[in-house]
């Protein structure tokens, strides 16, 4: 499994192999056993009250978010809450909600939003918001919230403030944003659904630690569900009865989600075969087999199976030789065998990504005349040409090249170990690479190691994937070229690409209203010339959005048949992408 979320926090992944034999899934009689060390409840529910066992008609079982212990409820640390993945989204709720499949805001909290002028944004709040705690929500909540982002720099949306200068509660249910002469608007409208709001009467007496790095056990949101319980292999969230959503959007079907962490992939793959797991978003090889034999369902009934979740990147180190050679990265894109990595490596479960990087629901940003002028595809003889056409030629008859100024060539890609499909996708593209010429090797590093290079710049070539669905290509133009450079590179450009005119090109198309889609395209025009051009990252394949669903308890999946499609999945970050309208859609099998 691979998944990004917009905050650009890395998530640790386990990976395993897929099980030998399999057998049609078969209708659950009982529940996955609950583990005894059972630690935590909501303070919004006695001790006593907690149950250990749940109705399977009430209960959705799910993985593949988790990937460790509880460990923070915090929802302004995004990279944590991987593990309590419905922090966000379940409690903690947003302005605006974005349907990716449509390219479309939708108001949550909001009940509107509308520009005045052009620095000013009046949202007008549903009435009758309230916290779980039974305390309204109102405007001074959410004016709080994003205030926080002015008094503590270390929250993610703090930039923010450079062109806010303030955000005023006009009355219960009116707040007012009003920005500077010079906003980023593409930034300001993509935090609307990623900025959640969290209430004032219980956070203000909080210190800046407890704020931006504090635990905060026992949250109090808004939301369709309640933190319940955990233990070390699981986390269980209730549904909030009195959520104010329940007549505007629909009450979500199941009563308690349990949220399972499993220790590997293949059990994961079993569980969800004999319908212990409705829901597997973890990464399961050979799936494909699964569904093809009606054992399993997933988003498409054919090839790629999966919807795209975010970009595969391979990074390239600028700062080292010969990767700070545009000729010798445009050949090396030639040279990967991006169709054996979707066949091969992912059986046919990703797609090839645009040249642009960017996913399928922000195509109509995608410059096809600069794609078919400047963009690449595997073909090993246009890569041998293109080097040797740069000075890059075999010396010494080993097969491989030598720089222009006749230096050996030695090359690693790398990505975690254990996760097994970047892995075989990184052998496919050392041995394509050395296919035309090109000395490069694979290796594994531990997670550890891998983020310390990655963000230390010390790599030769690496992939990254932290750009997912976004309601504008500037999430990953930022992601891709962030600036200024620094001696840690933690939420993009991590091959240190230093050009100050293509990072003009991004900020240019940062301000650009979102209502002017003219603008927005001739931005991204410029940025895939300079991009395609220079080459300094090569954007590879679409990673899925791993999804693999058992009907023997729940039905009524999101599929391609759909007539309003949602999202399957747990993410961390994705609820307010539609997973949460997933478990509204949901029915109980034979009903």
């Amino acid at each position: 499994m691979r998944k990004n979320a917009l905050f650009l926090m890395s998530v640790l992944i386990i990976a395993g192999v897929v099980l030998a034999a399999c057998q049609p899934a078969a209708e659950a009689t009982s529940e996955p056993a609950m583990a005894e060390d059972t630690t935590t409840a909501s303070d919004t529910m006695a001790e006593e009250t907690v149950p250990t066992e749940f109705p399977r008609n009430e209960t959705i079982y799910v993985s593949g978010s988790a990937w460790g212990p509880a460990s923070t409820w915090n929802p302004f640390q995004p990279g944590s809450l991987a593990n309590t993945t419905g922090t966000i989204g379940f409690v903690y709720e947003f302005l605006y909600a974005f349907d990716p499949q449509t390219g479309e805001l939708t108001p949550w909290l909001a009940e509107s939003g509308t520009w005045a002028d052009d620095t000013t944004f009046d949202v007008t709040l549903r009435s009758g918001l309230t916290w779980t705690d039974g305390e309204p929500l109102t405007a001074e909540d959410v004016a709080f919230t994003f205030d926080l982002g002015k008094q503590y720099a270390a929250l993610w949306f703090s930039p923010m403030w450079e062109y806010v200068e303030s955000v005023t509660a006009l009355s219960d249910t009116e707040v007012e944003f009003k920005l500077s002469s010079d906003p980023l608007y593409q930034e300001f409208e993509n935090n609307l659904y990623n900025v959640p709001i969290v209430p004032k009467h219980l956070w203000e007496s909080m210190s800046e630690e407890d704020i931006t790095v504090g635990v905060n056990e026992n949250p109090i949101g808004s939301g369709a569900y309640k933190y319940l319980t955990n233990s070390e292999d699981r986390n269980v969230w209730v549904r909030n009865e009195e959520w104010w959503g329940n007549g505007v959007f629909g009450a979500p079907a199941p009563k308690y989600i349990v949220d399972i962490l499993t220790s590997s992939n293949n059990i994961a793959l079993g569980m969800v075969l004999k319908g212990e797991l409705d829901l597997s978003n973890n990464f399961l090889p050979g799936v494909a087999e699964m569904v093809d034999k009606g054992y399993i369902k997933t988003y498409y009934a054919e090839a790629p199976y999966m919807l795209s979740a975010n970009t595969a990147v391979l990074f390239l180190n600028t700062t080292m030789k010969p990767m700070d050679d545009a000729a010798f990265r445009r050949a090396l894109a030639f040279a990967i065998d991006v169709p054996s990595i979707i066949n091969v490596a992912y059986a046919q479960l990703v797609k090839a990504a645009s040249p642009s990087g960017l996913l399928p629901v922000l195509d109509k940003y995608v410059d096809q005349d600069v794609m078919a002028e400047l963009g690449y595809s595997f073909d090993t003889a246009e890569a041998k040409q293109m080097l040797a056409d740069a000075g890059y030629v075999d010396i010494d008859g080993d097969g491989f090249v030598e720089t222009p100024d006749g230096e050996k060539i030695e090359l690693e890609v790398t990505c975690p170990s254990g996760w097994t499909d970047w892995m075989a996708a990184i052998d496919i593209i050392a041995s394509s690479a050395q296919a035309a010429g090109i000395n490069l090797t694979s290796a594994y590093p531990d997670y550890g190691a891998w983020n310390t290079a990655l963000m230390g710049g010390t790599f030769s070539m690496t992939l990254n994937n932290w750009a997912s669905m976004s309601n504008t290509p500037w999430t990953l133009y930022n992601l891709l070229f962030r600036h200024p450079i620094q001696e840690q590179m933690q939420s993009g450009n991590f091959g240190r690409y230093d050009n100050p005119e293509v990072f003009d090109l991004v900020d240019a198309l940062a301000r650009i209203p979102m209502s002017d889609e003219e603008g927005m395209k001739a931005a991204c025009s410029a940025i895939q010339t300079a991009m395609l051009t220079d080459m300094p990252m090569i954007p590879l394949w679409y990673n899925g959005l791993w999804a693999q669903y058992s009907n023997s308890t729940w039905t009524n999946w999101p599929d391609e048949n759909s007539a309003s499609p949602t999202l399957p999945t747990t993410w961390s970050g994705y609820w307010q992408l539609g997973g949460l309208q997933t478990l509204i859609n949901l029915q109980l099998a034979g009903e």
